[in-house]
């Protein structure tokens, strides 16, 4: 489920346009911060518990099935970051 944000969006900058595209980067940049820390944090632990060293991980090969739900989520996460963009063409579309 899609969460939105109900009311008027913030206006920060002289040009609506700019601050959609600044809606997108700050939203990807949060995401990207989170999932930095989380997946240190996982890594981290892997290592100290000697269960995956770096080198593994960055030697993995992902099987086909793993491959196809890592594009189902690709394509879900796109979708999210560009949701602004989206709302806008749907308000426009008849």
């Amino acid at each position: 489920m899609v969460k939105t944000a109900k009311g008027e969006r913030p206006i920060y900058l002289n040009d609506p346009q700019q601050d959609k595209l600044l809606g997108i980067i700050m939203a990807l940049a949060g995401e990207v911060s989170v999932l930095h820390e989380r997946l240190d944090t996982v890594e981290r632990l892997l290592e100290i518990k000697g269960i995956v060293s770096p080198s593994e991980i960055e030697t993995y090969q992902p099987d086909e099935k793993t491959s196809e739900q890592r594009e189902q989520w690709r394509t879900e996460y796109i979708s999210r970051i560009l949701r602004i963009l989206e709302e806008e063409i749907d308000t426009i579309s008849p």
